[in-house]
């Protein structure tokens, strides 16, 4: 029986995922997000409150008697939103502010991996300039320099020679472009980078279907960093021992290693893994579902995700949840400029004859009209038999979408094909 009401918060594409994912649930009769977007609106009830109005949010959920909240960003988890719900009594899916450090703090989650034997790449943390500065000078390149805090996926610099490093540590040690904080000087991992993204409540980890994103702005890996320009599963240069490694060695051990450390995870953790020559090893751990990869993994689960989400939320076993096996593939459609400076306010057609999933990252309605609203606009997943027949498929539609203020990448999982 459809009854259930349930507030996600976030305004994002992931949270788009989110959305349509439980709107797919027979035990859902109302979605609220706060704030939510354009295109979420069309599924849920946008509610105008901020992602870290943790009093707002929580006072909205008590008044109209929310069954169950899904948290989306990391900064508000890091603003305790999870914590203040369950002191409410209210079920949340969520980590504590306390677990939240496996994203929030790179040294706190380098210090557990180390600790409890989960494969990463060496590290040296520093507060100060010059003390970084000299040890980075003194070690080969490329180095790899990690805010020590949450910096929106942009706090990481790979730099290539040191002119590149003293720029990027003056940045984050003496300028605090992202706040007052730490570096992490990690040593340098190659091979292909794959996101592993597992529901976790304790102990118990269930595992989602494996993903690659592609972080750079351009074609062929090139420009800079972005939060993610296109995503897609099923990917080919990662066997099932693999998985398996990844599952038994590093995200089981991680939930172990937090429940352990008096923190258990009661949501969503992501490993940023790398599958290098020396094995997989951990890039980073997050939080939460990533963003551009909850977009094309929560459209394979077959499974009512009320049922995984509250399960989790309110410390119950879950029933492991069922995948459909094909594949899907999805294309970021950004501003002119993002991940720098780009306008806001172009209108956006078409979408009225695209045949695939499409969900809104920044967008707006406006007298009637789309426009775009941010750096990340839309993203557009079509499902397929395999990764070619998927890629196929998505840019066909995307094609369709007509805007004079959007670009995109023309070669999401090029990695599958080399």
């Amino acid at each position: 029986m459809a009854d259930k009401k349930v507030l996600v918060v976030g305004s994002g594409g992931r949270e788009h995922a989110i959305v349509d994912a439980l709107s797919r649930s027979p035990q859902v009769a109302k979605i609220y997000c706060a704030p939510g977007n354009a295109g979420i609106g069309l599924q849920a009830e946008n509610v105008p409150l901020k992602d870290t109005d943790v009093e707002g949010l929580k006072a909205f959920a008590l008044a109209n008697g929310i069954d169950l909240t899904v948290v989306g960003p990391e900064s508000s988890l890091a603003a305790g939103l999870a914590d203040a719900f369950r002191e409410a009594g209210l079920a949340v899916f969520g980590h504590t502010k306390a677990a939240t450090r496996i994203e929030s703090s790179k040294e706190f989650a380098k210090e557990l991996m180390f600790k409890y034997g989960i494969p990463t790449a060496g590290y040296r943390s520093f507060s100060s300039y010059d003390e970084a500065l000299e040890y980075v000078a003194g070690r080969p390149f490329p180095a790899v320099l990690k805010y020590d805090g949450l910096a929106a996926g942009k706090g990481v610099v790979i730099a290539q020679d040191l002119e590149e490093a003293r720029a990027a540590l003056a940045s984050m040690l003496l300028d605090e472009a992202f706040g007052k904080g730490r570096v992490v000087v990690e040593d340098f991992l190659t091979g292909p980078e794959f996101s592993f993204l597992c529901f976790v409540e304790g102990k118990n980890v269930y595992p989602m279907p494996l993903s690659q994103d592609h972080k750079r702005a351009y074609d062929g890996d090139k420009g800079p960093n972005t939060g993610g320009m296109g995503a897609y599963t099923g990917l080919p240069f990662i066997t099932d021992a693999d998985r398996e490694f990844a599952l038994e060695s590093i995200m089981k051990p991680a939930a172990a290693a937090m429940c352990a450390e008096g923190c258990p995870l009661s949501g969503v953790l992501y490993g940023g893994l790398m599958k290098t020559p020396q094995g997989i090893k951990v890039i980073e751990f997050n939080a939460r579902f990533g963003d551009p990869e909850t977009e094309v993994v929560l459209p394979l689960l077959e499974s009512d995700i009320y049922d995984v989400f509250e399960g989790v939320a309110l410390g119950r076993k879950v029933e492991e949840p069922v995948w459909n096996d094909g594949v899907t593939l999805g294309v970021v459609l950004a501003s002119n400029g993002y991940p720098g400076k780009y306008e806001k306010g172009f209108e956006i057609g078409g979408l009225e004859q695209v045949d695939a999933k499409i969900y809104h990252m920044g967008t707006a309605f406006r007298d009637g009209k789309l426009l775009t609203n941010g750096g990340r606009v839309l993203m557009v997943v079509s499902g397929g038999l395999d990764v070619a027949d998927a890629r196929e498929r998505v840019y066909r539609e995307v094609a369709k979408i007509r805007c004079d203020n959007l670009f995109h990448r023309t070669d999401i999982a090029h990695c599958a094909f080399e």
